[in-house]
């Protein structure tokens, strides 16, 4: 049976549930309808063996699993031998693709899988579940009885995965004309043909005989086997000028090589060209091809590591792991909230070039009490939960310009950093519930926010559009790595490195980067953010941690711009549904009901043990300061305090009615702090200032009646407004 009919019938059996969660791995809509075209089954099956699907899948694979693929279709490799190439590059451009392969004609006995990949009871156990949970993604092919299948890109790439050139076939054709193939053929002593193929046959039967390969390579000179030693095992690329295009320097798609008159200047890479066992296939590139690295190489058994690498450099927990995770959960929503709390109280103003202007920035840091960096992560994380966005008033937009030259276009009115619609809800919610969309953007969002990188001379700015795609797959990879950790033990700052290479074995894609000091900071940026939201503490993942862990594993990624728990419907997703409400549970059983009461002092300071409630901090916070943050919220009420709470109409009586509802066990308030309430309240409103636009000042009250009375003055609306005693003057001014 072909793959894609069984492929077909496998798809046919799954629960809706199960199609969702395969389609979206591979960037597909829901089952309902499939979208891009694919409306049967059967088009299903051949997009999900299409190499750009598989590829797609591929990259969201751990390197045991990817490992794992790989090896079988290395063990279908000696079966059936290397799969032909799909498409061959050649010197930068694409040639013709072969037919397409079915993948059922390589499938290898499972039997013969395990004999090779699993030697002992444990590891087979592992290759089994690993086999299972591929299978359950379309990565290993139905039907699944005594066989196993991989999808074609594998056999294609299987060279690749295993450091392997191109077959030596394919090489000399792009390579060389005929009389660099008959010198070839002379070299190796199989007598050139009359045609350029005929030596070329034998030329690559040659080559293609291991037994013989060998022989060559044991009679080569030193310096020719000291390359080989290199070049074996992989990668098989090689930097050289050994070799020059017939008709120029530059290459292009048609452009066959000869050997550069002088050689290259080192004899074993010119020995090796002589003989076909190095081809050009580039500009000062070459390649060995596949059967010479196949004939030399030491028929071993691949080491899978389908677990990740243990974390050595741990350090144990101390006991107070669960209160920091509750302080730092407790202070991120706090912090959260007075940073949206000043942008509601004066909007922010988006520069033309997109960001926040760095003014307003610092205002917004310091009317929160937060480092201006802190204050900046707020703002992102908030906009891209959808808690702010751009606005730009409607009401004063320019007019139309008109026909005329002399009429200039007026400006565009400046665009502001206003709360949305869902922040009015937000501000009313728990300090649990708060945390929840913010800590969910901040698991999905493509950007890691507080890392500026070291070349960049501009100053950091804050609402940047999020565009780092490295950000979440770095981000995962850690949070993957430190679930590894034995219980009761954290990671130390000596154990970044280790650190990075366990999060590279969950997200391969990292591996590239690794050592390099853009992926420390990055790294550092990660760590320290988790750690500002309660994700980690002490190194180790908390309660929350594993629970948006378990988030990201149900693929919230894929959604971004959408945020998982900031608002869309997840009715059609039930897994991620469930990961969010684990999350939310999380998250409310880490931080406390929120407190209703406050203890007031006769020093006028009132302390909120734990988190606030919503109505609590309004009233704390429109008569008093916030002094210090922590376990304990302590407030302090001033004068000024005081003052800016009856600007807002509130009288004595209804403040103090108000602070004796929420003191702590119903006590009374201190004798002090009433006493302080109603005299600036006595004293309060006996001075006031009156805006006004102009002022005309008389001793002649007949004039100045008059003047309020012309005709040209009217638009002015002047009216009364006192007389100054003693000097006779009498003023008007503007409603």
């Amino acid at each position: 049976m072909k793959s894609a009919t069984a492929l077909k019938n496998w798809l046919a059996e799954r629960t809706p549930e199960q199609l969702t969660v395969l389609l979206e791995l591979r960037a597909l809509p829901q089952a309902a309808g499939y979208g891009q075209g694919l409306r049967t089954l059967g088009q299903l099956a051949d997009h999900l063996l299409s190499d750009v699907s598989v590829s797609r899948a591929l990259g969201s694979l751990n390197a045991g699993d990817l490992r794992l693929l790989a090896a079988v279709a290395q063990i279908s490799d000696k079966e059936y031998g290397p799969a032909p190439t799909s498409s061959v590059p050649s010197h930068g451009y694409m040639v013709r693709q072969e037919p397409a392969l079915d993948p059922a004609s390589r499938a290898v006995p499972r039997a013969e899988v395990l004999r090779r990949l699993a030697p002992d009871a444990t590891t087979r156990a592992a290759v089994e579940e690993a086999l299972k949970r591929l299978a359950g993604l379309a990565l290993v092919l139905p039907p699944y009885g005594g066989k196993v299948a991989v999808p074609a890109l594998l056999h294609y790439r299987s060279a690749e995965f295993q450091g392997y050139g191109r077959p030596v076939g394919l090489l000399l054709t792009a390579a060389f004309n005929a009389p660099k193939v008959h010198a070839i053929a002379d070299r190796l002593g199989v007598g050139r043909d009359t045609t350029r193929d005929g030596s070329q046959r034998r030329v690559v039967t040659f080559l293609q005989d291991a037994g013989k390969v060998r022989e060559l390579a044991a009679r080569a000179p030193s310096a020719a086997r000291d390359l080989l030693d290199k070049l074996v095992p992989g990668p098989p690329l090689l930097r050289t000028h050994c070799f020059v295009t017939r008709y120029g320097y530059h290459s292009g798609p048609n452009s066959k090589f000869t050997i550069r008159p002088g050689g290259s200047g080192d004899a074993g890479t010119d020995w090796l060209a002589e003989h076909g066992l190095l081809l050009p296939v580039g500009t000062d590139l070459a390649e060995l091809p596949y059967e010479i690295a196949h004939a030399l190489r030491d028929d071993t058994t691949p080491d899978l590591h389908l677990a990740p690498p243990v974390l050595a450099r741990t350090t144990p927990l101390p006991g107070s792991t669960d209160g920091q995770a509750q302080a730092a959960a407790g202070a991120a929503a706090w912090h959260a909230e007075l940073v949206l709390r000043a942008v509601a109280a004066q909007p922010l103003a988006i520069r033309k070039a997109g960001g926040i202007t760095v003014r307003d920035a610092k205002r917004v840091a310091k009317d929160a009490g937060l480092s201006e960096e802190q204050a900046r992560l707020w703002l992102d994380l908030a906009s891209n939960a959808d808690l702010l966005a751009p606005h730009q008033d409607q009401a004063s937009l320019p007019a139309p310009r008109g026909r005329g030259r002399g009429r200039k276009q007026a400006p565009e009115p400046p665009v502001r950093l206003l709360p949305t619609p869902r922040y009015d809800t937000w501000i009313t919610l728990p300090p649990a519930q708060r945390l929840l969309p913010l800590l969910t953007t901040w698991g999905v969002v493509p950007e890691i926010f507080t890392y500026w990188p070291a070349d960049n001379d501009q100053s950091p700015v804050a609402l940047i559009s999020p565009t780092d795609t490295m950000a979440a797959v770095l981000r995962r990879g850690i949070l993957d790595a430190l679930a590894t950790l034995p219980t009761g033990h954290g990671t130390t700052t000596r154990g970044l490195d280790e650190l990075l290479d366990c999060a590279a074995w969950f997200k391969p894609s990292l591996t590239p980067f690794l050592g390099t000091p853009d992926l420390h900071s990055r790294a550092k940026a990660t760590l320290a953010e988790a750690e500002l939201l309660g994700v980690t503490a002490h190194g180790a993942l908390t309660t929350t941690g594993h629970a948006l862990r378990s988030l990201l594993h149900t693929g919230a990624v894929l959604h971004f711009p959408a945020v998982p728990g900031a608002g869309p419907d997840l009715t059609g997703h039930p897994p991620l549904a469930d990961a969010v409400c684990n999350l939310q549970l999380a998250l409310d059983t880490l931080m406390p009901t929120p407190r209703t009461t406050v203890r007031f002092q006769a020093d006028l300071t009132a302390t909120v043990t734990g988190a606030a409630a919503p109505d609590l901090t309004d009233l704390l916070t429109t008569c008093a300061e916030c002094e210090s943050e922590g376990h304990a919220t302590v407030w302090r009420i001033t004068p000024a305090s005081l003052r800016r709470a009856f600007d807002t109409g509130l009288d004595a009586g209804t403040l103090l009615e108000r602070l004796t509802d929420v003191s702590e066990g119903g006590t009374p308030l201190p004798q002090p702090l009433t006493y302080t309430i109603k005299d600036i309240a006595r004293a309060h409103g006996r001075l006031r200032v009156v805006r006004s636009t102009c002022c005309i000042r008389s001793d002649d009250e007949h004039l100045i009646t008059e003047v309020a009375h012309t005709r040209g003055l009217t638009k002015l609306v002047l009216h009364r407004e006192s007389s100054w005693r003693g000097v006779g003057q009498v003023g008007w001014s503007p409603r």
